[in-house]
């Protein structure tokens, strides 16, 4: 809970509408490697791509297909 704590507040409230369960740790990476701390939006909206791509890799290799 620690970790969670310690992240910023922008990325505690993406977490906490998240889909996936999504741990502080790999969060904080994508937020940091996307420029968070200078820019927040661009950072979430990096989290929701990586979101985005991860539901649809998941859905694919469980055969579901997703409308386009």
């Amino acid at each position: 809970m620690q970790a969670y704590d310690r992240l910023p507040p922008e990325l505690r409230n993406w977490l906490r509408t998240a889909v996936l369960p999504w741990s502080p740790a790999s969060a904080r990476g994508i937020w940091r490697k996307a420029g968070g701390a200078k820019d927040p939006a661009a950072a979430l909206e990096r989290l929701n791509v990586v979101e985005q791509a991860t539901l649809r890799q998941d859905q694919q290799m469980q055969g579901i297909g997703l409308p386009n």
